[in-house]
């Protein structure tokens, strides 16, 4: 069973920067894909960014070269970078996992944190 704890979200003007963490309970987090996702009003959940137990990650395109995903296995916790923002990444941002998978998919992970909100003004 993993736990998933999300913190970091806020608001922010457009062109700055925030860093959401996602603090994992569980003693096989470096054994999972850690991914976020995020939910805009009136819109489906999307895929963000992921990085797998390996350290091999992947992006959205909307986000590749503003966001950075990492991960401290350490701390149990993944991160996640975003700079330049823009109106429109306001959306709720959650953190997910799965063993070893690392993809796209959101049915694909088993865990889900609650989410935090990123507002970003124009």
């Amino acid at each position: 069973q993993v736990q998933l704890v999300e913190s970091g979200g806020g608001l922010v003007q457009a062109g700055g920067s925030l860093r959401l963490s996602c603090a994992a309970s569980g003693r096989t987090f470096s054994s999972h894909t850690m991914g976020w996702f995020r939910q805009a009003p009136g819109k489906e959940r999307e895929f963000v960014a992921a990085i797998g137990w390996s350290g091999g990650f992947i992006y959205a395109d909307s986000v590749k070269g503003r966001f950075t995903i990492s991960r401290d296995n350490a701390k149990n916790t993944v991160y996640l970078q975003m700079n330049s923002l823009k109106p429109e990444d306001t959306a709720v941002y959650y953190c997910a996992a799965v063993p070893y998978y690392l993809g796209t998919m959101d049915t694909k992970y088993n865990y889900w944190g609650q989410g935090t909100q990123v507002t970003v003004s124009s």
